[in-house]
Parts: C-alpha cells; sequence; structure tokens
C-alpha cells in the first residue's frame, strides 16, 4: 500500500457518516483535576480503568469513528491485557495520538503563544505508528482580543501547523489539524488589530 492510499483508507475510516471522533487525549495533570473531583486517585492503574472501561463499552465504534488518545493511553494495555489501539481496531474505530507537546509564549509577541513539539516528530510518529495510530492531532492556539493576534503569531502558528501535517503525511499519517480560537471581550469602538 502506497503512503497515499494508507492516507485515503484512514480519511475514510474517520469521516464515516453519523460518526464523530473521541478526544481522549487528556494529560496526566487534566485527569488528575478530573479524578480529584470524583475522589478517585490518579495513578496509572486507575487511568488504565477508567480508560479500559470507556473503550470496550459495547456498540461504541457505531458511533464513534476514531479516537485521539494520550502517550500514556497508546501504549497502555485494556483490563483484558489487549492493546489499546487494537481494543479500538475490534470496535471499528480508529486509534490516533495527540503529538503537540503544549503551547507557551510566543517570543517578542506578548500575549499570543506558539505550539511546541516540532523537534523529534518524525521519530515519535514513527513510534506511534508502530503502535497503531493512524492519526494525529495537533493544537496552536490564537488568542482573538483588540490587539491580538499579531500577524507574527497567525504566520508563525500557521507555518508550526504546515510542517506538523507535511511530517504526518509523509509518514502515512493522518493530521488534524486544530486551531483553537480564543475570544476576549472586544470593545465596539476599536476592533481588531493585525
Amino acid at each position: 500500500m502506497t503512503i497515499q492510499e494508507e492516507l485515503n483508507a484512514t480519511i475514510a475510516d474517520l469521516v464515516q457518516p453519523g460518526k464523530g471522533v473521541l478526544a481522549a487525549d487528556e494529560s496526566s495533570p487534566t485527569i488528575a483535576k478530573r479524578f480529584k473531583a470524583v475522589g478517585v486517585e490518579s495513578t496509572e492503574a486507575t487511568r488504565r480503568e477508567y480508560r479500559s472501561i470507556i473503550f470496550s463499552t459495547p456498540g461504541l465504534g457505531e458511533h464513534i469513528s476514531g479516537v485521539i488518545l494520550y502517550e500514556e493511553t497508546l501504549e497502555q494495555l485494556s483490563l483484558e491485557d489487549v492493546a489499546i489501539p487494537k481494543l479500538l481496531a475490534s470496535q471499528g474505530m480508529v486509534p490516533g495520538i495527540k503529538v503537540d507537546q503544549g503551547k507557551g509564549p510566543l517570543v517578542n509577541a506578548p500575549g499570543d503563544e506558539i505550539t511546541y513539539g516540532l523537534d523529534g516528530l518524525a521519530a515519535r510518529l514513527e513510534h506511534y505508528k508502530a503502535m497503531g495510530a493512524r492519526f494525529a492531532k495537533w493544537r496552536d492556539v490564537f488568542h482573538i482580543s483588540d490587539t491580538l493576534p499579531s500577524f507574527q503569531a497567525i504566520k508563525s502558528n500557521a507555518e508550526v501547523l504546515a510542517r506538523y501535517a507535511a511530517v504526518c503525511q509523509s509518514m502515512g499519517i493522518v493530521p488534524i489539524v486544530e486551531p483553537e480560537v480564543l475570544i476576549a471581550e472586544i470593545t465596539p469602538s476599536s476592533g481588531l488589530q493585525r
């Protein structure tokens, strides 16, 4: 199978009518907050149990075409000792992986952010693909206010998203590009500045 055929097959599996993609890529700190709110300690074992219960739900694949996983989850076994990507595939769901490595301030652009993770991306994708991931997700954040985003933020983040997508496609992994737009309150008289 060529890379293009591989990409086309994954896309066809992801965009089935009436189905959606489940974002189950909570980081360890995020899931720890959710567990704490219900009095559950966040350990590798409790996270494994939680995810295993969700992904083994009978009929889940009738509504979900793909699942975005966190790195820890991609490498976990279900409660029945089945690799999570294999468990998903057995229900007709495509395993995917979150590959960005968080965000931080964009230099010389106060208030704007940039997403990290391009360094070493190809090697990580190779590993994730060997574990069963067929698509990947990358999130960039754009803050919208009276003064944001700057032209530098738009250009820099668009370049990062394009480079991420190109690396994925070159390896036969379908890229999901997620520009997250966070809108601040804008005063009517000021408008947006670019």
